[in-house]
Formats: C-alpha cells, sequence, structure tokens
C-alpha cells in the first residue's frame, strides 16, 4: 500500500500532460471554426456569383440587347454568365414582372425556389412588359452545406432537402421600343 501511495502523489505531482488536455478540449472548438470559416466562403462565393450573373443579363435586358422568349432562355442566360454554381439549369428558379406603378406592389416576399420533392416544379412568373415599365427579376438557386450538421452549416434555414436557398434580386426599366 505504501509504494501505491508514492506513485499516487509522484502522479498528482506531474505535469507532463497539461498541454494535452487543453489541446483535447479546445480542438473541437477549432475544427467547427474552420468548417464553419469554409461554408461561410463558400456561401458567400455563391451569393456574389449568383448577383453577378443575373447583373450582367439584367443589363442586356436593360439595354434591350436581347429579349428571351421564355424563362428557360432566360435562366441559360443567367447561367452562362455564372461561374461556381453547379447543375445551375436545375437549381436555378428565376421569376421577371412588372410592377404597378399604381400600386407598387411587386412579388410576393418568399421567393420561389426549385423543390426537390415535387416531381413538376411550378411555373416561373415570365413577363416582360413593355416599353418604360419598371421590372423586378429574381433568381433563386438551392445549394447544400458542406458539412451539414456542423457550424454555420447545422444553422442555416435549409428546406426539407438539406438544401439552403440563396436569392438575388434585381429591378430595371424598360428601354422604349421603337413603336410604342
Amino acid at each position: 500500500m505504501r509504494t501505491f501511495r508514492t506513485m499516487w502523489r509522484s502522479f498528482r505531482k506531474e505535469d507532463d500532460g497539461a498541454s494535452t488536455i487543453t489541446f483535447v478540449l479546445f480542438l473541437p472548438l477549432f475544427i467547427v471554426l474552420i468548417l464553419s470559416s469554409l461554408e461561410m466562403g463558400r456561401l458567400l462565393f455563391r451569393q456574389v456569383m449568383t448577383e453577378r450573373a443575373l447583373d450582367l443579363a439584367v443589363r442586356d435586358l436593360r439595354l434591350g440587347s436581347w429579349v428571351p422568349a421564355n424563362a428557360t432562355e432566360l435562366k441559360r442566360r443567367i447561367c452562362n454568365y455564372s461561374a461556381g454554381i453547379p447543375n445551375c439549369m436545375n437549381e436555378m428558379y428565376v421569376d421577371i414582372q412588372p410592377v404597378s406603378k399604381t400600386t407598387w406592389v411587386p412579388m410576393n416576399a418568399t421567393p420561389t425556389c426549385v423543390n426537390h420533392f415535387l416531381a413538376i416544379q411550378p411555373n416561373s412568373i415570365f413577363q416582360l412588359g413593355t416599353s418604360n415599365d419598371f421590372m423586378l427579376i429574381r433568381a433563386c438557386t438551392k445549394f447544400y452545406p458542406l458539412v451539414p450538421g456542423v457550424g454555420l452549416g447545422f444553422a442555416l434555414g435549409k428546406d426539407p432537402s438539406g438544401a439552403y436557398s440563396i436569392v438575388a434580386a434585381s429591378m430595371f426599366v424598360n428601354e422604349p421600343r421603337p413603336g410604342n
């Protein structure tokens, strides 16, 4: 018993593993911080790329150099301008419509996005308006988090499929067209 007490006293006085305990306690926090930083970087990159692509497509619309025939053609133009948006044609939903100059009521507050649980997606609102119409265009893109159960990936508002939405919107006035 005396040897056991001697070993216990010498064990209590040792401080060789003190830094290991601190490392083990703080390592999960640093991993969560790193994963959240990666997720935030991906989110911000995709937000910027979605807004940039929408702005470039809206520039073509605003100047009248291009008039899309349907919502798919508009979405294809936006996807061609985008970089870093995987599977863009299947993950993006685009609405465009004029805003009434008498009531100033824009689109509804919640954007329509792709719903992965529906076999057939709802139709896009596609109204190009006439000369001098005040137009509102909105694009909603779905993305899946890198690590959905950790840090920012856990805190993001997600739909039932586990994807989060990025929404970009823009407004412009249709240029006067000949004959109007």
